[in-house]
């Protein structure tokens, strides 16, 4: 298959999956879709509007009834085939996410699709264990049972560094427990987003069950969230927006679950191996070019290792080998836009009034100056207070500071508003063990730094947001948790009643 597959052509209908059906956007406006790495438009669409979003919102509460009355073993057979159809998709996903997003090919490859593939391969299992408290007597008169019902119409809101990978976290668990759902993906990559539902239709999943609305944020977005026939809002994206979203969301009484940003800390004890921590470093900060929630943004180097470790890191970016995504030696693609690029630019510009750029800061020339590319970046110096170590940059940034003590490396690692993820390295299991108890995160790994896994949850604390994707937690948020009591004595008269009306029998 050609790598640069005929986009124009594949989304001749444009790029909204309603009701089983691709269709143009309503909304009178038009969006690019950009290939990163050249600059050059690779597709243009008409964007949802506010009444695609209401044909979308419309097609799912039709679909609910059949999919939320479907057994558990029907929705996991239903999962069990989208699953399949996914895994015979996998380079045509590939390539599609590297065009909109500027991944490296390998990444694509060997992280996001495969990830999405198990994903569903996970959750075709996990629908048929919807799980309560066991029936039992806990009064003693009655029978009490836990029943897990689905939340209605779920209106997702996907950012634009993973779309295939959010659409499946957003999307999955959703469905597993009966909901079903309207998508709106980031205007800017709305290809694998589509393509996913359109596998899903092809592996047997009702129309109306899976919707994308591809549209901006202010209009698609804002009315999605605030619909009155959607009962919860999914939103992964910035702090920022987040507080928009939950504010949206409180009008109308939605049930609501936020990943939001994050300053992922990356903690060094002076027992640590020094040649893993360099390399899980570089490679924590630079997944994806930097674009990702949990991204080692804050290396904190207990001081006899704080040289030796600076001069790893910046060694090791050296050799990272920034080129086209679609060639499989490329390490760095490009950020996800110039205005992407300038904006990382802008942070690492003003950190050099007050810090050490040690290695990159700059966009490279040659044939890559056209793409939104910016070489990895490793700054030293910067004080905890400063803007660089406080605020999510989003880009190939890694900063470093050392500590002294074991509690001034937890107290720095907890010293921003966030809590999403972390990691602390250190031979010491006791060490470790209490890094794991006090870093305020809702991920915290051990002598490594980025792996997920779908059986385990994502989410966040504090400012980076609440409720979990991916492993059977998320079902906490895509379900109604209702109890069932019976009365197991057949007596008319109940003791109880007495305190209400009349005297004990």
């Amino acid at each position: 298959m050609d790598q640069r597959f005929d986009v124009t052509e594949r989304f001749a209908q444009g790029a909204q999956f309603i009701a089983g059906e691709l269709r143009a956007g309503t909304s009178g406006r038009t969006q690019d879709v950009t290939d990163p790495a050249t600059g050059e438009r690779a597709y243009t669409y008409e964007l949802a509007g506010t009444a695609d979003v209401d044909a979308a919102v419309e097609a799912a509460r039709q679909a609910l009834p059949e999919w939320a009355g479907a057994t558990p073993g029907e929705r996991s057979d239903a999962l069990h085939r989208f699953a399949a159809v996914l895994d015979e998709r996998t380079e045509e996903f590939a390539y599609a996410e590297s065009l909109q997003c500027g991944k490296p090919i390998k990444l694509s490859r060997e992280f996001d699709v495969p990830g999405s593939v198990d994903n569903a391969a996970f959750f075709a299992g996990a629908a048929r264990h919807l799980e309560g408290k066991a029936a039992g007597e806990y009064s003693g008169d009655h029978t009490s049972s836990v029943r897990r019902e689905p939340v209605g119409v779920v209106g997702s809101i996907a950012p634009w560094n993973y779309p295939l990978q959010m659409a499946s976290w957003k999307v999955l668990p959703a469905i597993a427990a009966g909901n079903t759902i309207v998508l709106k993906p980031a205007e800017i990559t709305p290809l694998t987003s589509v393509m996913y539902a359109q596998a899903a239709r092809e592996a047997g999943i009702p129309d109306g069950v899976i919707n994308i609305v591809s549209g901006a944020g202010q209009d698609a977005g804002e009315h999605l969230v605030g619909h009155p026939d959607v009962a919860m809002t999914s939103f992964t994206g910035s702090t920022a927006v987040g507080k928009r979203v939950a504010e949206l969301a409180t009008a109308t009484v939605k049930r609501l679950h936020l990943e939001l940003g994050g300053k992922a800390p990356f903690v060094v004890f002076d027992d640590a191996d020094l040649d893993a921590a360099v390399h899980g470093a570089v490679a924590g900060a630079l997944i994806n070019t930097g674009q990702d929630c949990t991204a080692a943004t804050r290396a904190y180097v207990q001081r006899p290792l704080y040289d030796a470790f600076v001069s790893g890191v910046a060694d090791l970016m050296a050799t990272v080998r920034l080129g086209d995504p679609f060639d499989p030696a490329t390490d760095l693609g490009p950020l996800i836009s110039h205005a992407q690029r300038d904006r990382v630019a802008g942070f690492v510009d003003r950190a050099r009034q007050y810090a050490t750029v040690v290695t990159g800061g700059e966009a490279p020339g040659g044939d890559l100056a056209k793409g939104a590319y910016y070489r990895p970046t490793l700054i030293t110096g910067a004080a905890q207070d400063s803007e660089v170590v406080q605020s999510e940059i989003f880009g190939p940034v890694l900063v470093v500071l050392p500590f002294d003590s074991d509690d001034e490396g937890i107290a720095l690692a907890n010293d921003t508003p966030y809590g999403l993820a972390a990691s602390a390295w250190s031979r010491d299991v006791y060490r470790t063990g209490r890094a794991v108890r006090e870093i305020k995160a809702g991920c915290v790994w051990v002598n490594d730094h980025i792996p997920i896994i779908s059986e385990m949850p994502h989410g966040g604390y504090r400012a980076s947001g609440y409720g979990k994707d991916m492993s059977a937690y998320s079902f906490e948020e895509y379900t109604q948790v209702k109890h069932v009591m019976y009365d197991i004595t057949g007596v008319a008269r109940k003791d109880w009643h007495r305190t209400v009306f009349g005297d004990r029998g």
